[in-house]
């Protein structure tokens, strides 16, 4: 069994802490772990400036571009906590070499996929290897940083790199399509991980539990049978709304979550030590992780469509809108280490939902139709609030578990963040792709095989608007277009109502939490 829960720093004498007889530079080491963390984030961005791409090459539909989006984060979610408990106990930085391996070599299988089937196999595959990435970086980070507010600026920078690799993947991906086809993306990967993997062999100290429990297959097994059918619901309601076929899936997944936390509690050592949410200080920062990223994740697939289809801007010219909000993002993220001395971590992480609340309240609100403008300061207002958020979120849940239970911590943490991307785009998208189906008119002149493709995506109505021509053509383009802004602005105000429970979840489990 894991040890209690604590609020407070587990002290571990520095001296403990050697790498090849010399002493571990952990500032190097942070160094290190932000490749992988830069990695991922870039990856997320590039990939929704791609969907209109992939759409033309691949002939995607509105729910294989869910899928496409979705298959990564849901398998990392899934195995996010496995992965962080076998990290534990074959060693968090063996892991981290394995998944960079596995990662690198996936993305060479994702840049030349020829079908939509096979790029969501190869982004399953992606969230497998990735699984065993981040739950390394962050219960790296853990043991490497003993001192509290050495450990805090760590995080901050750690969780600002999320935000950092955000803000870099509009540009370095803008850059990418306009030159070259929309596998280039994935390439990215390689190069990256090419240099992990010395720099890590070098300087990464290896860690993990003194006296880890066996492994769980089947605990693993639960958690997939819980993430997938739950998911695959929310896609599948939004495309054909409430059926036996998604209601079964609810309840399969339902069933497997209550299977999955009644086997925690029975098992001497458990993947997952439930106990750590009897804290609603834990408890608390894991929600209020999850809803940070849902609405901004979700809202950011759909806004990176909207400027270049909807909006005609290139590639490039909408990653540059969506810059400022990133960069702020990652401002807010080192501004919370010096904040948090002056007002509490649970009344700042409230207000920082209240403020993204205000951000999607600006895209649903100003102006009949979202405009490029709108959509700057949406992300400029949500970027501070969720920078804010993810960097004292994250402090709070590491801290909370003792050094040795650092890789399930973080395992949980990771998760929460995945499942929030997961839930983000699968309920804000499949509110877009309702409301578009809903809205958008469809000429009687045109064939089958055009209807189902332009009124599955503004990106098929496009194309079909170009195959027709003529005034036609354009009136299609029009509704579609005028379609999709109404999406937008509904997922917006969904992203509201999220973030303002949050807010509200924040205020209520994290009142006791305490910046020492």
């Amino acid at each position: 069994m894991s040890a209690p829960v604590t609020t407070g720093p587990t002290p571990v004498a520095p001296t403990a802490l050697l790498h090849r007889g010399r002493p571990v530079r952990p500032w190097a080491v942070l160094a290190v772990l932000m490749l992988p963390v830069l990695l991922i984030s870039v990856d997320n961005t590039v990939l929704s400036f791609a969907l209109p791409s992939i759409t033309a090459a691949l002939g995607a539909s509105g729910s294989e571009l869910l899928w496409i989006v979705d298959a990564y984060p849901l398998v990392l979610a899934g195995l996010l906590v496995p992965m962080g408990s076998l990290g534990d106990r074959v060693g968090r930085k063996r892991l981290l070499m394995i998944g960079a391996t596995g990662f690198a070599l996936v993305s060479l299988l994702a840049a030349w996929a020829t079908s939509p089937a096979l790029l969501i196999a190869a982004r399953a595959a992606l969230g497998l290897f990735g699984a065993t990435l981040m739950p390394s970086t962050l219960s790296l980070i853990r043991n490497v940083f003993l001192d509290r507010r050495q450990r805090r600026l760590a995080i901050a920078i750690w969780a600002s790199g999320f935000a950092g690799g955000a803000a870099l993947g509009p540009i370095v991906g803008g850059a990418l399509l306009t030159h070259f086809w929309w596998g280039s993306v994935f390439l990215l990967n390689v190069p990256v991980l090419l240099v992990l993997l010395p720099l890590a062999a070098a300087l990464v100290p290896e860690s993990k539990d003194p006296a880890p429990g066996p492994l769980d297959p089947w605990s693993s097994v639960l958690a997939l049978a819980t993430m997938l059918p739950l998911v695959y619901a929310i896609i599948a309601t939004g495309e054909h709304g409430l059926t036996a076929t998604t209601g079964t899936a609810v309840v399969v997944g339902l069933v497997a979550g209550w299977a999955f936390v009644r086997r925690q509690r029975r098992l001497a050592s458990p993947m997952l030590d439930v106990r750590l949410f009897a804290n609603p200080v834990f408890s608390g920062a894991v929600s209020a992780n999850l809803l940070s990223v849902l609405g901004f994740s979700g809202l950011l697939v759909i806004v990176s469509q909207f400027l270049q289809l909807a909006a005609g801007l290139s590639p490039m010219d909408a990653g540059f809108v969506l810059l400022p909000g990133l960069v702020a993002s990652v401002a807010a993220g080192l501004l919370a280490v010096r904040a948090v001395r002056y007002v509490r971590p649970g009344v700042l992480i409230g207000s920082s939902f209240l403020l993204a609340a205000v951000g999607y309240g600006v895209l649903t609100l100003v102006g009949d139709v979202p405009t490029p403008v709108t959509v700057a300061v949406t992300f400029v207002i949500m970027g501070l609030g969720v920078g804010l958020a993810e960097t004292l979120t994250n402090d709070q849940i590491t801290t909370a578990v003792p050094p040795e239970k650092a890789g399930a911590a973080s395992a949980i943490s990771e998760t929460a963040y995945e499942l929030g991307t997961t839930l983000g785009v699968a309920i804000l998208g499949s509110v877009l792709n309702a409301t578009y189906r809903a809205r958008v008119a469809l000429p009687g002149s045109l064939t089958a095989d055009q209807v189902h493709a332009a009124g599955e995506t503004l990106g098929g109505a496009s194309r079909v608007a170009g195959e027709v021509g003529g005034g036609t053509g354009e009136a299609l383009l029009e509704s579609a277009r005028l379609a999709f802004d109404a999406g937008t602005q509904h997922a917006a105000a969904v992203g509201a109502v999220v973030a303002v429970g949050a807010a509200l979840v924040s205020f209520v489990t994290l009142r006791r939490a305490t910046a020492e």
